[in-house]
């Protein structure tokens, strides 16, 4: 997943344009739990020092990454500047 030469990378403006399944993307409970600790961290990051992450995320299209700051992360969504908003089951991963 870190090799993001194949899958799109995409402005954080354009997230909201985009429609996003129902489906969870990630079938293991334990990734599962490690995805939010990253979510979480990354938040964190992002509050306090304005660090950017590169999130991969899975649309109707297909994979892409978009490279931001996570303002703030709740039990489904996680939230970029001016509102834009991901969906948690729909996140493959996270990098710093």
């Amino acid at each position: 997943m870190s090799d993001s030469s194949q899958i799109m990378q995409i402005e954080k403006e354009q997230v909201s344009n985009l429609s996003f399944p129902k489906k969870e993307v990630i079938f293991s409970p334990l990734e599962r739990i490690k995805r939010m600790r990253d979510l979480i961290r990354a938040a964190k990051l992002g509050n306090a020092m304005k660090r950017k992450v590169k999130i991969f995320f899975e649309d109707i299209e297909g994979m892409k990454f978009v490279e931001t700051t996570i303002w703030a992360t709740t039990e489904r969504n996680i939230a970029l500047k001016s509102g834009v908003i991901i969906p948690i089951h729909r996140i493959h991963a996270v990098h710093e």
